[in-house]
């Protein structure tokens, strides 16, 4: 990890350390550490950055109404021949990586994806089931709130995944003007967590 990797991760862990006296679910705390020790080496690279960057930049200006449209193709396209938004997701360079971090995981992650400045997807593991993701919690308590901002979902069955997972989303912060340009969350394998 270099320096500028360390930093970001230490204003990361910072969010982390500060749980919250009831924890959302049992395994909040494994979570919140699989977070520390494993995400945080690869959630800045390059690559993430980059894709956040740019998708932010093409989606400048965006309205709600264009938000609403993308989100309701993305749900007609999941699971048909035809999909061209869900490709241009998970078939980009940052998806790539992702996978392969999902890969390397040995099961514990069982999906990844990267959301903008709007909540959108920029790069996933795998279909969600909406490309929307600026009105959920994980969206809105990290990157919403600010640098280091991290959300423990509960811990369910994921119909996409068929395992029981919990989701941890943590804000982006670019590199270079140290200001949220996105989020990513992450599932994990609760049977891998304890």
């Amino acid at each position: 990890m270099n320096a500028l990797q360390a930093t970001l991760a230490a204003l990361a862990l910072a969010a982390t350390t500060a749980a919250p006296a009831a924890q959302a679910n049992d395994y909040e705390a494994s979570m919140r550490d699989y977070l520390e020790s494993e995400v945080l080496l690869w959630v800045f690279d390059g690559v993430v950055i980059d894709a956040i960057r740019a998708q932010n930049e093409a989606h400048a200006g965006m309205t709600q109404a264009r938000i609403n449209t993308l989100d309701a193709q993305w749900q007609e396209e999941v699971g048909t021949a035809s999909h061209p938004l869900v490709d241009q997701v998970l078939n980009n360079p940052a998806s790539m990586y992702l996978t392969v971090q999902m890969n390397n995981s040995a099961g514990a992650v069982t999906e990844i994806f990267l959301m903008d400045a709007h909540g959108l997807n920029v790069a996933a593991t795998g279909p969600t089931s909406d490309y929307w993701q600026g009105d959920e919690a994980k969206f809105r308590e990290t990157y919403r709130v600010g640098p280091g901002a991290v959300h423990v979902g509960e811990v369910e069955l994921d119909e996409s995944t068929q395992t029981y997972q919990g989701q941890v989303s943590l804000s982006v912060l670019d590199p270079d003007t140290k200001e949220v340009i996105g989020a990513v969350t992450v599932g994990l394998n609760a049977e891998l967590l304890y």
